[in-house]
């Protein structure tokens, strides 16, 4: 596979990642951002525990959660769907491991939000549903988009755990991250270098991006 294509697959499958973890991603942020309810403390923890446990260790545990005699893997097994080993599975390595990132930044975001407004549009009889999307997703969108595009840079970096539940397979779940170790290790420096640079640009850009919007939205308030 080029490295062209290589970078192609790494994009659109961390694109999707984001896009798949962005709904509920969200919905952890205000409800840990607002709530207060019981076991608050423990969803934070685990919603946080990619971020300090190693992302091989990581990949195991979601090896055994969606293999084919695994808690979840047995269930979409007999609805014939397969993940280890799939693109599929790489979708999902960087959705968890980009998560974390992605409801830290946003949960930022909604605490800032000043809370008058949202009681204000409450009174005047929006429900909680709307006053999110009308009121406080609005106010805090600067930091909801800063939010996504760290979670897609995390998830172009992703490796561990990817390689523990999708493997290295050409077309299919060799990623920047996956490739790049493969073909140092087989010998292929030169294009292994190649993808090291398009991986530093990549990353590089995101980062630049997210660092913009926060600062924009900083300048606003």
């Amino acid at each position: 596979m080029s490295v062209f294509g290589i970078t192609a697959l790494t994009v659109a499958m961390a694109a999707a990642a984001t896009i798949i973890v962005l709904p509920p991603g969200l919905l952890l942020a205000w409800a840990l951002a607002r709530g207060r309810f019981p076991g608050r403390l423990m969803v934070e923890t685990l919603v946080s525990l990619p971020l300090v446990m190693p992302p091989v260790a990581t990949g195991l545990l979601l090896l055994m959660l969606f293999a084919p005699r695994g808690a979840f893997g047995g269930w979409l097994a007999r609805l014939g769907i397969e993940i280890v080993f799939t693109w599929k599975a790489v979708v999902i390595a960087m959705a968890v491991m980009g998560l974390p990132l992605l409801v830290r930044t946003a949960r930022a975001g909604f605490e800032q939000v000043d809370r008058r407004y949202e009681q204000v549009a409450s009174t005047l009889g929006a429900n909680p549903f709307r006053v999110f999307l009308t009121v406080t997703l609005p106010l805090a969108l600067p930091s909801v988009v800063a939010a996504a595009v760290l979670c897609f840079a995390r998830a172009i970096g992703e490796f561990g755990a990817t390689m523990m539940i999708a493997g290295s397979i050409p077309g299919s779940t060799r990623t920047l991250a996956v490739a790049i170790y493969s073909f140092a290790e087989t010998g292929r420096d030169e294009e292994a270098a190649q993808l090291v640079l398009i991986s530093a640009a990549l990353a590089f850009g995101a980062l630049a991006l997210s660092n913009w919007v926060t600062f924009r939205a900083g300048l606003r308030t």
